[in-house]
């Protein structure tokens, strides 16, 4: 008999609650109240663990802030399924984008600390493509993993305007011509004829 799952903290309740609720409505349009009411607590309650809505936020963005999985694919592989995870969290119900960008795009300037944990994740994804690019011997690997870049956020914005889950489909072809045209053997490294496997999406459109 397995034993039951530990009872999560008040600390996980109150991150779990404003994490969903700070995604799917925005940072702004969510006050503590609300948060303290959606678990049943009071706000002195919730106050005592989180001092100040700002701190809240950073606590959320930081408990977003995953690392890539590790992986013994392929580097082309690891780098072309990035866009297939998109494809599917795309046609996820709920997919609001990427949570970092969208925290810099509801709070500008007022916040820097927050604007620093949203650079801060966007170059740890840049890094991971130049880190995948420098095993292939590309030339360029930071440039082409700046372009990589680009490409996941040019196709979350495209699918947000226009709910077109094949964005991420499309910039997957144009990541395939960016590698072969840095002479990376594409298709010798990735699987041709077995249909794509459906693996975790990412959490918010994150990658």
């Amino acid at each position: 008999m397995t034993p039951s799952a530990a009872k999560p903290t008040m600390n996980e309740r109150i991150l779990e609650t404003a994490d969903r609720l700070f995604y799917l409505r925005g940072i702004r349009a969510v006050g503590v109240d609300t948060i303290a009411a959606e678990i049943g607590i009071s706000k002195r309650t919730l106050y005592n663990h989180f001092p100040s809505k700002d701190e809240l936020i950073r606590a959320y963005l930081a408990r977003r802030f995953t690392k890539s999985p590790a992986s013994d694919k392929p580097p082309v592989e690891q780098i072309l399924g990035t866009f297939d995870r998109l494809e599917r969290g795309f046609a996820a119900k709920g997919f609001r984008g990427c949570p970092f960008v969208n925290a810099v795009a509801e709070l500008g300037a007022e916040d820097q600390s927050v604007k620093k944990i949203a650079i801060a994740f966007k170059e740890s994804r840049r890094l991971w493509f130049r880190d995948l690019l420098k095993q292939l011997d590309v030339a360029d690997a930071e440039g082409l993993a700046t372009q990589l870049t680009l490409l996941v956020d040019g196709s979350i914005a495209q699918n947000l305007v226009r709910h077109d889950p094949s964005m991420a489909r499309a910039a997957r072809e144009a990541a395939r011509v960016l590698l072969e045209n840095a002479g990376v053997e594409v298709d010798s490294h990735e699987p041709s004829s077995s249909p794509r496997k459906r693996g975790p999406m990412p959490r918010g459109g994150t990658v």
